[in-house]
């Protein structure tokens, strides 16, 4: 296959992918841990309820921006052509973005955006393109 549409595949596959992961682990706490008498599709009473919420709530969020940007690096490293760790890492600054986007939008207290946006997003991309190198190798 043509490198250039194997790279292009890789990020929208790895974005894909990763995003799957991160809503049904969200959806998954929601059900877990659900957030009394708040309409999770109400992003006005979301905000207004997110400063005030116990840290366990947070706990979900915070796997699902983490594993899903894990997996995306994961699937994007392995297909993408050559440039693995890029590819990788390429996942890992779109769903960086997404995560400053929703934490403005949504948000919660401090210490959640500051742990959010410093470990779930660049460093699951390098452990990500870094298994996904491993793998890599081991089928050659």
């Amino acid at each position: 296959m043509n490198p250039i549409i194997k790279n292009i595949l890789a990020i929208i596959l790895g974005w894909l992918g990763g995003s799957v992961i991160n809503m049904g682990l969200v959806q998954t706490g929601h059900k877990l841990m659900p957030i009394e008498g708040v309409d999770l599709n109400d992003m006005n009473a979301l905000a207004e309820i997110m400063p005030t919420l116990e840290p366990k709530y947070f706990i979900f969020p915070f796997l699902a921006h983490a594993l899903g940007t894990l997996v995306g690096a994961i699937i994007a490293g392995l297909i993408a052509a050559n440039h693995k760790i890029k590819f990788s890492m390429a996942i890992g600054c779109l769903f960086l973005l997404g995560g400053i986007i929703v934490n403005m939008m949504l948000s919660g207290p401090i210490w959640f955006t500051i742990v959010d946006i410093a470990i779930a997003y660049i460093p699951m991309a390098w452990i990500g393109g870094k298994i996904a190198l491993r793998l890599s190798k081991d089928k050659t």
